[in-house]
């Protein structure tokens, strides 16, 4: 049976992450933390097999992917797939600035409308589509192999969501963490979760992401 295992992997934690502030496809760069982060990260993958590495093309995530590609002298795929869900009228702004700002829209997007888009956004049904629709197909491209793949909290949350087919409107009761290893496979279209928010390799806990 042919099966592609993933590692998925989330940035290290960024100066706006440290603030509590909503990125986007905003940017801000690795902090301290995260970079110390990353390099764990590639010490920790460069011990597995990996195939190929996918990643997202915002600044965060190639800063995060970078240790673990000198390690194994490899260049990703870039892909915009895997950019964070946009967040259009939020980003750059902390919860509380959001809340002020953008009441209706904000008390929306906490309570999960999943065809609510914040102005200049996607809606969390937008993000589930391209989440699926790209790992189904880079799981079809690469039948048995092992794939490492660096994007972003809001993915990973559309992700666990795939594979585990849980609803979209469910609130979040599964934690997302900065520089976490995810692992899952697919086998013929069928996905199985291995382990899911493994900070095992850091030396502290990683931060959660809240939105």
């Amino acid at each position: 049976m042919s099966t592609t295992r993933f590692i998925v992997v989330r940035h290290g934690e960024t100066a706006w992450n440290a603030q509590g502030r909503i990125q986007g496809h905003l940017d801000s760069p690795l902090n301290e933390e995260g970079l110390a982060q990353a390099i764990l990260v590639g010490e920790r993958l460069a011990r597995e097999r990996i195939d190929a590495v996918y990643c997202s093309d915002l600044g965060r995530v190639l800063q995060t992917v970078q240790p673990l590609l000198d390690r194994l002298g490899m260049e990703p795929v870039r892909d915009a797939a895997l950019r964070e869900r946009h967040l259009g009228v939020f980003q750059g702004l902390t919860g509380a600035e959001c809340q002020a700002r953008h009441p209706q829209d904000y008390a929306r997007f906490h309570a999960r409308e999943v065809d609510h888009a914040v102005p200049g956004g996607e809606s969390i049904r937008q993000v589930y589509a391209r989440v699926a629709r790209f790992f189904d197909a880079t799981a079809r491209a690469h039948p048995d192999r092992t794939l490492a793949v660096f994007t972003h909290g809001g993915i990973l949350d559309a992700l666990y969501r795939h594979v585990t087919s849980t609803p979209l409107e469910k609130p979040r009761d599964f934690p997302v963490y900065n520089a976490s290893l995810n692992w899952m496979r697919s086998e013929r279209g069928h996905w199985l979760l291995e382990q899911w928010g493994d900070i095992s390799h850091l030396t502290r806990d990683a931060a959660l992401d809240d939105f």
